[in-house]
């Protein structure tokens, strides 16, 4: 077998499946109440320096309440999971303003400055250009297969993607030759967040969770984060849970804290249940190339409110979300 060839990308999390499993063996599994605030579990959980991975996919079921609740709690030199991140990353970069801080410091980086068609966070630009934050490249589905080693409990897995590419080269992957048949493969290293964080459609105070459409790698995260905040739309009976388990998507032993956030997911877009709002998205974007605009933009609506709820009020309120609601029903 010849050398293994690297990437000169940094590798900010451990991926020895060892280690994760010495934490893992002590995590409680007992069938107990863990509903609490936003703020509560941010607090609780989420310390400064830890990785974070963020659930959904773009601006679908972005977990956005437990992200401002970040910013509002200052939290500093956390990493971050930049896998199909859109104005999640964009909130996080909010934090490395001036005169706040740095919220961010390592990014995994597959998709993070884009907010899709709507144009590019010109502010989280800025952050990754200053050289503020240190940065590996990956590939969306590397970064998934990361999740999925740790998910199964292994150190790394084999793919194929990147090889032969620049994005392979500024990543932390390896290539080696496959020991049944010699053909050449990249190895990537299992990604154990510190902390994930996942909106979902319904959970029980347990922390027994369903979600509805497009799951990406959020089956992959909730079994490799070591601790796992879930907010949820509703909150339901455990009974409603057990008369139908096979949609049980995370189990409760994979939760640390469950939060109700009705609209959880605003500005982003939760399905089946209600449209992104693309005026404010649109907005967000437009006070981003002016700093002192995006100062004061920030202040007002996320450093200004007490939390979530007041942050939709400032947003337009019941009727604003009833219009998005049927704007996702109609289509």
């Amino acid at each position: 077998m010849s050398n293994p060839i690297s990437g000169d990308g940094s590798l900010f999390t451990d991926p020895s499946a060892n280690r994760a499993r010495e934490h893992f063996a002590h995590k409680p599994r007992a069938l107990t109440d863990k509903l609490m605030t936003v703020a509560d579990a941010v607090a609780r959980l989420v310390q400064d320096g830890d990785y974070v991975a963020v659930g959904g996919f773009g601006a679908d079921r972005i977990p956005t309440a437990p992200l401002h609740e970040i910013l509002r709690q200052c939290k500093q030199g956390l990493g971050m999971a930049g896998h199909t991140s859109t104005h999640d990353f964009q909130l996080l970069c909010a934090g490395n303003l001036t005169g706040r801080g740095q919220t961010l410091r390592r990014v995994d980086i597959a998709y993070i400055i884009g907010l899709e068609a709507r144009g590019l966070s010109p502010h989280a630009r800025r952050v990754i250009e200053s050289g503020e934050v240190e940065f590996t490249e990956w590939t969306n589905y590397s970064l998934a297969v990361r999740l999925k080693a740790a998910a199964m409990g292994l150190p790394f897995l084999p793919c194929r993607s990147m090889l032969g590419t620049d994005t392979f080269s500024k990543s932390a992957a390896r290539a080696i030759d496959c020991p049944f048949t010699g053909e050449r493969l990249a190895v990537v290293p299992a990604l154990y967040p510190d902390v994930g964080i996942i909106h979902v459609h319904e959970s029980d105070r347990f922390g027994n969770c369903r979600v509805r459409g497009t799951t990406v790698a959020d089956w992959e995260l909730s079994r490799a984060a070591r601790k796992l905040i879930v907010t949820c739309e509703r909150l339901i009976s455990d009974d409603e849970i057990r008369q139908d388990p096979s949609r049980t998507f995370i189990p409760f032993y994979c939760v640390d804290a469950v939060c109700e956030v009705p609209f959880g997911s605003y500005p982003g877009n939760m399905p089946y249940e209600y449209f992104s709002d693309e005026d404010h998205l649109a907005r967000w974007l437009a006070v981003e190339r002016d700093p002192a605009e995006h100062k004061a933009f920030l202040d007002k609506f996320i450093h200004g409110v007490r939390d979530f709820s007041e942050y939709l009020q400032q947003c337009g309120g019941m009727t604003r979300l009833q219009e998005l609601r049927r704007q996702e029903l109609l289509l």
